[in-house]
């Protein structure tokens, strides 16, 4: 199902249906501030390892993803320290994912691996659906097309991943560049991967 949402008004209205679909265990196609993203709630385990399935993840060994709304949402499920909670606070919401060392009450896959990849895209229809769900959802890229690049309309999104998505987000063309990786576990910030923005701390 593609379903349209506004991202400079959001309609309370459609994010509600989205955020139902969460709820009752199922997977969304959604805008972010780079590319569109799988996306699913993070204490639903099967939605988490139906994602993982098509990316051809291990939950038990990768290193999983997930988006907030804020930081404060962001300090329930992982570790930061002073020093890294304002960086956080300076570079976010943007195109970064920082990995943070996990607390315990992350879910049961996400503990597999001490560690984890936390995001606040700065998009509206991302953050309505985090404010109304209540709780972070897990995040991985739609996989790159034939010729490398990373397929920026939705309506071919839900052509291609209809059959794994509930519903697909239409929340305009997506972008080309994932986000930029920042590691923070060892009290070091080292860019793993230079994506969209410039890390500057």
């Amino acid at each position: 199902m593609l379903l349209k949402i506004y991202p400079d008004n959001p309609s309370r209205k459609e994010v509600e249906k989205v955020v139902q679909i969460l709820k009752d265990g199922g997977v969304i196609i959604y805008p972010t501030d780079t590319v569109y993203a799988f996306g699913c709630d993070i204490f639903c385990s099967s939605a988490v390892e139906r994602i993982c399935r098509f990316k051809g993840l291990d939950p038990r060994k990768a290193r999983l993803s997930f988006v907030c709304a804020n930081l404060s949402q962001v300090s329930e499920y992982a570790k930061i320290d002073n020093a890294t909670f304002k960086v956080l606070k300076s570079a976010l919401p943007g195109p970064f994912t920082f990995i943070l060392n996990g607390m315990n009450c992350l879910p049961k896959l996400f503990k597999a691996r001490k560690e984890v990849g936390v995001r606040i895209p700065d998009n509206a229809i991302v953050k309505m659906i985090l404010e109304e769900l209540g709780r972070p959802l897990m995040s991985a890229s739609v996989p790159k097309n034939e010729e490398g690049d990373y397929e920026i309309f939705p309506d071919v999104l839900e052509k291609q991943y209809g059959f794994l998505a509930d519903v697909v987000i239409d929340g305009g063309e997506g972008g080309t560049e994932p986000s930029t990786v920042i590691d923070c576990t060892d009290g070091e910030m080292r860019v793993v991967r230079q994506g969209k923005g410039v890390f500057e701390y």
